[in-house]
């Protein structure tokens, strides 16, 4: 049974490789679910737009934070994992100095961008109204860059409990400083984009004291003493030297993730606004929703056109420029002219319509984002245990490890992916009801099926990079990365397709990724996996219960609806005066909020009712189909005990 050494805990216990990732999974379930009660009331609190200035504001810090924290942590953990297979404790010590000195500089370089570039960059994202929520992100990225190191550091170890807790406490600051702070200010009658700073302000405030957990736990329980240091460690330029071969490539790839989110997020909105201006028929797209009014940028945009010069097509660049022309003339102490002022106002409203769509498919997006966030626990788990198992030329162990990460990834990933396929209009409308069921349901069940690539991309990069071909899944993300634009360019600007087209990208951009991946390990890695033996049960389990999962929810509905239409006939037999055309219509009102508050209870238990049936099915037919293995259990804490009762 593989198991790997936790030297500088002092305890003397063992961490098996699915122990430190289920501690850290489990950390990642538990800030998920605070970020669920932090990202669906803030919604409901800000609204669609706030959420698209947060959503922004927050993709400029993901970048900046990959490019700070990606590779580094990486590459401390494996280094640290390395060190201490070979009994250098003295050579693990000044890792984890060097790399902290690293981080807080590059921590210090993204403040300073984020801060005073923070104009440019909410520009960059068509969304001028974001740049105060970048600057209240700011000051994170310095304290995420220590806290990055001190991660790393654990991890090298493969203990995974002070990074989780650390997490958990970030999570809690988000939570109650954050909704707290949005709510005040909303309240206070501040606009969606100050209430959108507010919320990213208990970011802010959540890293910090995350830090001060992670230094105090590190100053008390940490290993500190150079008695037992018995080797002499590389020189600081040497291990510098090594920390950036692993760290640049590893961050370059994984900041191609958020690099590419970015520039979709620019880019979708962008094409948006060019299609609602140029071709008015994709507005019977969206003539259905609540939230958008096309009467102001109608009449806008008939103003403006009727002020062009004879000849002069209406197009996004023309818009563009007059709008450039005005803001410089603004600037400048002089006023905008006629033409330029109509172009303003056709501006601000195009930049409306895009941010209320756009905050729709955001909000599909933080559900999307929470499988993918938990492939982090077996990330991080993977390089440190494969390369601390190749450094004792284990071969065999480091290939175990890498086939259960494959496996585990898939056992949570195609469920997950499926079950957003199938429930992704009432998971939408019952975590976020003040939105449009209609647009997001759609999104999220799209964005469902890019779950199961980005997922298994996620783990097959990690193995590549612990086996040492760390440049290759920079390769691999370049290519996936331009589908993705190319895709969302055209597809986005399609009149009847829309905002609907922007899920698309990243089920091309990821399964691209995922096919080269499975390539590229089967070519370079010794033992490769057997993928249909990894694949083939976990996608059988998940359709099935998929199937149940649809099912269950389309007899609950039939049954809500039946209770409905039996609630509004009592409602209107009850009347006091069926004579009377006010009590009738008093009634009927009366009828159809009842209605209404039992579609929403009705969608509500319905929805959680096909979820929980739904793990049932999966639970049982994993253990039916026997799609996890002996050797993957071996991995896992008491994994023995566990197999002598599944009988495998």
């Amino acid at each position: 049974m593989a198991r790997y050494d936790a030297p500088s805990r002092g305890s003397g216990k063992q961490n098996t490789f699915f122990g430190g990732a289920a501690i850290l999974a489990v950390g990642i379930l538990v800030v998920k679910l605070i970020g669920m009660f932090y990202k669906i009331p803030l919604v409901n609190i800000i609204g669609a737009q706030g959420n698209t200035d947060f959503t922004n504001a927050y993709n400029i810090y993901a970048v900046l934070l990959t490019i700070s924290t990606a590779g580094l942590p990486v590459a401390v953990s494996k280094l640290v994992s390395e060190a201490n297979a070979q009994g250098r404790r003295g050579q693990v010590r000044r890792t984890f100095q060097l790399a902290l000195g690293m981080f807080l500089i590059l921590g210090v370089v993204s403040f300073f961008v984020m801060y005073f570039k923070a104009d440019m960059l909410a520009e960059m994202m068509h969304d001028t109204k974001a740049a105060a929520g970048i600057r209240a992100l700011s000051p994170a990225v310095v304290c995420v860059g220590c806290l990055a190191a001190l991660r790393g550091y654990t991890q090298g170890h493969l203990n995974m409990t002070p990074t989780s807790i650390s997490q958990i406490i970030e999570a809690l600051c988000k939570l109650i400083i954050g909704l707290t702070l949005a709510w005040w200010l909303v309240k206070g009658g501040q606009p969606p984009e100050t209430a959108a700073a507010g919320a990213i302000t208990g970011v802010t405030v959540g890293t910090m004291v995350a830090l001060v957990y992670m230094v105090l736990n590190y100053a008390f329980k940490g290993d500190h003493s150079r008695q037992l240091e018995r080797d002499e460690p590389d020189a600081p330029g040497d291990i510098v030297r090594d920390i950036l071969r692993i760290a640049i490539p590893i961050t370059l790839s994984s900041s191609m993730v958020g690099i590419v989110t970015v520039i979709d997020s620019s880019l979708v909105q962008g094409q948006l606004q060019r299609v609602l201006l140029e071709d008015q028929a994709c507005w019977a797209l969206y003539s259905g929703f609540s939230f958008v009014d096309f009467a102001p940028l109608e009449q806008a945009v008939s103003a403006w056109k009727a002020l062009l010069p004879t000849g002069t097509e209406a197009t996004m660049a023309v818009l563009s420029q007059q709008v450039e022309a005005a803001q410089k003339a603004l600037a400048g102490g002089a006023s905008a002219g006629g033409l330029e002022s109509a172009a303003l106002e056709v501006y601000a409203l195009l930049e409306s319509v895009s941010r209320s769509l756009y905050g729709n498919y955001g909000a599909a997006l933080n559900i999307y984002n929470l499988p993918t966030s938990l492939m982090a626990a077996i990330t991080a788990s993977v390089i440190p245990a494969v390369s601390g198992a190749l450094a004792r030329r284990d071969r065999r162990g480091a290939s175990r490890v890498s086939a259960s990460a494959l496996r585990i990834t898939a056992l949570i990933a195609f469920p997950m992916g499926v079950g957003l396929f199938v429930m992704g209009r009432p998971i939408m409308q019952l975590l976020y009801p003040a939105l449009e069921k209609d647009l997001a349901g759609p999104l999220l069940s799209t964005l469902g099926l890019a779950t199961v690539f980005v997922c298994m991309m996620l783990v097959c990069n990690s193995v590549l990079q612990a086996y040492g071909f760390v440049n290759l899944p920079i390769l691999v993300m370049v290519v996936g990365g331009g589908m993705k634009i190319f895709t969302n360019y055209h597809v986005v600007a399609m009149p009847k397709v829309g905002i609907y087209g922007a899920p698309l990208g990243n089920i091309l951009c990821f399964g691209l990724c995922l096919g080269l991946d499975l390539v590229l390990i089967a070519r370079v890695i010794p033992r490769r996996p057997r993928y249909l033996d990894i694949f083939l049960k976990p996608f059988l389990a998940s359709a099935l219960m998929g199937g149940a999962a649809w099912a269950v929810y389309g007899l609950g509905s039939k049954i809500a609806m039946t209770l409905g239409k039996k609630s509004l006939e009592a409602a209107l037999a009850s009347g006091k005066d069926p004579g009377g055309l006010g009590a009738k219509l008093c009634d009927i009102s009366v009828g159809l909020q009842r209605v209404l508050d039992l579609s929403r209870t009705g969608n509500a238990l319905i929805t959680l009712g096909a979820i929980g049936i739904a793990v049932i099915v999966y639970g049982v037919l994993v253990v039916a189909l026997r799609a996890i293995s002996r050797d993957d259990l071996a991995l896992m804490p008491k994994g023995d005990k566990i197999a002598k009762l599944l009988r495998l």
